[in-house]
């Protein structure tokens, strides 16, 4: 957990990508992509089926740990709308239990919009303001207000001594936070994407927690 500050508030990042919101005792994470596995498997892709359980199993950890009172998902929760009704059983169970023990809010991605009702649990929302700060599913170039959001999936990558590396990141700018994809099924876009880039400016960094500390690079490099 590695403390840093946002838009006036303090917040940690966590190594598995999720964020903690101290003064709210919240948790934000974004793009699960729950059963992304069995919609490439009805496409005829096959696919292990486990990342749904996986990504809950995390999801669980993570909760136990910091024991949190809210939990904000910020879209693509589910691969696509039909997605929680594939959700197994035992993945069901894991998601009530969750959404039942805190105040949970879906915020819709464009993955999971249209016609869906239930979630296990949960209340949905478009996007919220919260203390000041838009949640919303991407990021809007135009928006002025501090925000935070997912979508890109922002991976940094690197090459060090000849070796390839790449490590999930939060962007972040003086008003724009993006997170990367908690899912574990999810992949990556590049931090340095030129759509990145656009989202939030060309002064933002690439900021990766490691340990106790904070790795920041300017996405330029």
């Amino acid at each position: 957990m590695v403390r840093f500050s946002f838009a006036g508030q303090d917040f940690a990042a966590l190594g598995a990508g999720a964020l903690w919101w101290p003064a709210r005792r919240a948790l934000v994470v974004a793009d699960l992509h729950l059963e992304k596995g069995s919609w490439f498997a009805r496409a005829g892709q096959m696919l292990p089926p486990y990342d749904s359980l996986a990504t809950l199993a995390d999801l669980t950890a993570l909760v136990a740990a910091c024991t949190p009172t809210e939990l904000w998902c910020l879209g693509d929760s589910f691969h696509d709308a039909a997605g929680c009704a594939r959700l197994p059983d035992a993945g069901q169970t894991m998601l009530r239990a969750l959404t039942g023990s805190l105040d949970w809010v879906w915020v819709t991605g464009n993955h999971d919009i249209g016609g869906v009702i239930d979630l296990c649990g949960g209340r949905i929302v478009n996007e919220a303001v919260v203390d000041g700060i838009v949640l919303r599913h991407e990021a809007e170039r135009t928006e002025m207000r501090p925000e935070m959001s997912g979508h890109f999936h922002p991976k940094l990558r690197m090459t060090l001594k000849g070796r390839n590396v790449a490590r999930r990141c939060f962007v972040a700018s003086a008003t724009k936070l993006i997170l990367p994809a908690f899912g574990s099924l999810t992949g990556g876009l590049d931090a340095g994407h030129p759509e990145i880039v656009r989202a939030v400016g060309l002064d933002a960094r690439a900021l990766v927690p490691v340990a106790d500390k904070m790795l920041s690079f300017p996405l330029a490099a």
